[in-house]
């Protein structure tokens, strides 16, 4: 199901960017901008008053849980931190019977874990809101908080040029759907083997088609970063593949983002990473601590993105 509006949002999930219709997406992101500036300038805004989230988390995070239980905070509710070790899922309770109990305690619940059907198994067997944290294969919330820094930097969110360089992992996919659905052209590089997945490529161009953007998948880095508006890397190595760091590092040569790609880039070119970083790396610090950079005004949007989503899910 596409949602259209922001009114079909409440009591729905967010497993994946694909179930949202481009105009979802942009309201959702033009409402984070609207709670971001009222944050901003002091204002007090609590329309989740009485509501709790259950964040269950399976891979650690530093992002994700400060920006949801802070956002829900600020917008008059709490949530509770539910690490997989603390809870009987951690002892073999089947998913299914974990969402029919916390849909009895919470009003929405978020989760971060590694198998992608880990939270599509959630969504079907609960009755309130599941928002997809991050798994392996999708990562909408980092998604959506792109999107608000490239429209707080750009003015816009049309017309533009986005490449991304590493690994075609979950944040690719994320990325190459919400660009491919707001209008943004998206240019993927990787090295061969670590390309994105097929489907989510194919899917991607499809949503590109109706908004007249563009999807490419290249080997090249300096291909893909050619006149672009905005540069994005993330680790080569991901939580889970630690045993293939020494391959990785092999396989990645040549696809770090340093001063010699980024020259192929508009002047103005804006440098993104949903981090933590490894500096000389996927990135040298002179890019990542640069003029150019924004990373830690689109990690602060992390938590403003998914502002607006709770509020709309659950108000």
């Amino acid at each position: 199901m596409i949602l259209t509006s922001l009114t079909d949002l409440k009591g729905k999930d967010l497993l994946t960017l694909a179930e949202y219709s481009s105009e979802t997406i942009v309201e959702l992101v033009n409402k984070a901008k609207e709670l971001k500036e009222a944050h901003l300038n002091g204002e007090i805004i609590t329309p989740l008053k009485g509501k709790t989230l259950g964040m269950i988390f399976e891979k650690s995070s530093t992002r994700t849980r400060v920006s949801f239980e802070t956002g829900m905070f600020q917008l008059g509710g709490q949530a509770l931190f539910l690490s997989s070790r603390d809870l009987q899922i951690g002892r073999g309770e089947p998913i299914s019977d974990t969402a029919k109990v916390l849909s009895q305690y919470v009003d929405a619940i978020m989760i971060r874990t590694f198998a992608h059907e880990t939270v599509e198994e959630l969504a079907e067997h609960a009755t309130i809101p599941v928002i997809n944290g991050l798994t392996d294969l999708h990562h909408p919330c980092q998604a959506l908080a792109d999107l608000l820094t490239i429209l707080e930097v750009k003015g816009t969110l049309q017309g533009l040029k986005l490449a991304y360089i590493g690994d075609g992992n979950n944040v690719a996919h994320s990325l190459m759907i919400a660009c491919a659905k707001v209008g943004i052209d998206i240019a993927v590089a990787t090295p061969a083997n670590y390309e994105p997945n097929e489907e989510i490529v194919a899917l991607a161009k499809s949503f590109a088609m109706i908004s007249g953007s563009a999807v490419s998948i290249v080997q090249d880095p300096v291909e893909a970063v050619k006149d672009a508006d905005a540069i994005y890397a993330d680790v080569w190595t991901s939580m889970g593949q630690e045993e293939e760091n020494e391959q990785r590092l092999k396989d990645f040569q040549g696809f770090q983002v340093n001063k010699e790609l980024v020259a192929h880039a508009k002047a103005d070119y804006m440098f993104l990473h949903c981090l933590p970083a490894h500096r000389e790396e996927e990135v040298t610090a002179e890019v990542i601590d640069g003029p150019n950079s924004y990373v830690f005004q689109e990690a602060g949007n992390r938590m403003h993105a998914q502002k607006a989503l709770l509020v709309e899910l659950l108000s």
